[in-house]
C-alpha cells in the first residue's frame, strides 16, 4: 500500500485524478485533490476533489445526487497522478452524460472499435428491434425461444465435449459462441447484463460476508 506521504504534489499542493467507474472501467471525468480531499475521500468513502477555480473542497454528487462510491485508490508508478475506481450513483458530466470524455478529437478509421459485451448486447438488440435480411441473430428471433433455446444446449454440449478434450483453442471458440447464444437468449427473455452483474455482486458480498464470519 502507497502512503499519503509518497504521493507527489504539485507545486500548488494538487495530484491529478482520473476517475474511473468500477464496472466498465471507462473514465468518467478527471479532477484534481489536495492532501486534505483524498483524505476525506478515505474517511467518508465518497469522492471529495479539491475545485481550483472556487478554491475548495468540493464532494461529487452533493448537489446533484450523484454520488460516487469509491472502490479503490491507485497511484501511477511515479505517484503523481491517482486513478479513483468508484461505483457512480449516476452520470459524471454535469451535462447529465455518463462521461465527461464526449467530444472526439480524433479517430483513427484504420484500428477496429473496441469490443465489449455491452456493445454486442446492443446489436443483438438492434437486431430483434430492426430485423436484417440475412442476419443469423434475427434468424433465430423470428424462430422463436425454442430455437434459441435449442441452441443455447447444443453449444453447451459443444463445451462440454471441447473441455473432456482438453483442447483449449476449441473451449475457447466453443465457449464464445455458449456466450453469444446465451446472450440472444437474454435478450429475448429481457435480461440485461446488468441484471446479471448485480445478482454476482450479490453472490459475491455474501460470499465475502460467509468468510469474515469464518475468519472471527
Amino acid at each position: 500500500m502507497v502512503d499519503i506521504n509518497e504521493l507527489k504534489f504539485d507545486e500548488k499542493g494538487l495530484i491529478p485524478a482520473a476517475v474511473v467507474n468500477y464496472k466498465t472501467q471507462k473514465l468518467m471525468m478527471l479532477a484534481y485533490m489536495n492532501r486534505e480531499s483524498l483524505e476525506k475521500t478515505i474517511e467518508t468513502g465518497l469522492a471529495t476533489f479539491y475545485s481550483r477555480s472556487r478554491k475548495k473542497l468540493w464532494t461529487k454528487g452533493e448537489e446533484s445526487g450523484n454520488f460516487q462510491h469509491v472502490v479503490s485508490i491507485v497511484a501511477d508508478c511515479d505517484r503523481d497522478t491517482l486513478k479513483i475506481v468508484v461505483r457512480p450513483d449516476g452520470p459524471a458530466c454535469h451535462l447529465g452524460t455518463e462521461t465527461c470524455f464526449e467530444y472526439p478529437v480524433y479517430e483513427n478509421e484504420n484500428e477496429p472499435d473496441a469490443f465489449t459485451l455491452e456493445g454486442l448486447m446492443e446489436l443483438i438488440r438492434g437486431r430483434k428491434t430492426n430485423p436484417k435480411e440475412g442476419s443469423y441473430t434475427t434468424y433465430l428471433f423470428q424462430k422463436g425461444l425454442d430455437k434459441i433455446l435449442k441452441k443455447v444446449g447444443e453449444e453447451s454440449t459443444e463445451v462440454i465435449i471441447a473441455g473432456k478434450a482438453q483442447d483449449k483453442a476449441e473451449t475457447i471458440y466453443e465457449i464464445a459462441d455458449l456466450c453469444y447464444h446465451v446472450m440472444v437468449l437474454m435478450c429475448e427473455a429481457g435480461i440485461s447484463i446488468e441484471d446479471i452483474d448485480s445478482e454476482l455482486a450479490k453472490r459475491h458480498v455474501i460470499d465475502k460476508k460467509v468468510k469474515q464470519e469464518k475468519m472471527v
